[in-house]
């Protein structure tokens, strides 16, 4: 009984899906095998996984629709109350829902979205959604609308940079706050990471860049990591 679209049927799918998420956050998707999740979920059945979900590729494709439905919701409202012509809330309304997430207790999405950044799974066509696409697609398309003085490719390589940074970021607070370590205020965390990343995008770009940029292929490689 595989669930090809990623949707946990019951409590021991639910559990599963969660012991794999821990799991790949602490060890890595390549370090953690499917038999080890049965085992750690607490299921007697060491093909629990493969019944449930079928590979471990669809295992993850299982976690992103269990929690992105979360992060794109709260975009939305987020959205609905900012200007959009304002760089530093519209990069806060993406971001900040993923904050708040590994803001949560037992909560490991953001440390597996960083593990999974490092696989081999990690192929352009595992976690594209049409949910997904859409949320990265309206961000990137207001992210370049709101710098236009930043000209391409350097416009679109910040932004790659602070997604990437931002997934980081949270993760490292993440685990901090699993491991009961002393964490700075959330609101003095958010607050100075947006004003660092809206600065990054804005920053002019110095004659230094330009000169390299002039003797440079300016062909970007493909995204190859999941966004969030």
């Amino acid at each position: 009984m595989s669930q090809p679209q990623g949707t946990p049927a019951g409590a021991m799918a639910l559990q599963l899906l969660l012991t794999a998420e821990r799991l790949f956050a602490e060890h890595g998707i390549d370090g953690v095998s499917l038999r080890q999740i049965a085992t750690q979920a607490g299921s007697g059945n060491n093909s629990a996984v493969h019944y449930y979900f079928g590979s471990k590729r669809q295992l993850i494709e299982a976690i992103f629709a269990h929690r992105m439905p979360q992060l794109v919701q709260r975009r939305a409202l987020l959205l609905a109350r900012i200007d959009p012509d304002d760089l530093r809330a519209r990069f806060e309304a993406h971001l900040l829902p993923v904050l708040e997430l590994a803001e949560s207790p037992d909560n490991f999405y953001v440390s597996f979205v960083e593990q999974l950044q490092r696989s081999a799974e990690a192929t352009g066509a595992l976690v594209q959604s049409g949910e997904i696409r859409r949320s990265q697609d309206a961000f990137l398309h207001d992210m370049r609308r709101l710098v236009p003085h930043v000209e391409e490719p350097i416009r679109t390589m910040r932004i790659r940079e602070v997604q990437e940074l931002g997934v980081h970021a949270a993760a490292r607070r993440e685990r901090a706050i699993a491991a009961g370590e002393q964490v700075v205020p959330f609101g003095l965390f958010v607050s100075t990471l947006i004003d660092g990343f809206t600065g990054h995008l804005a920053a002019p770009v110095s004659p230094e860049t330009r000169r390299f940029l002039a003797t440079t292929d300016q062909t970007l490689p493909a995204i190859s990591q999941p966004a969030l």
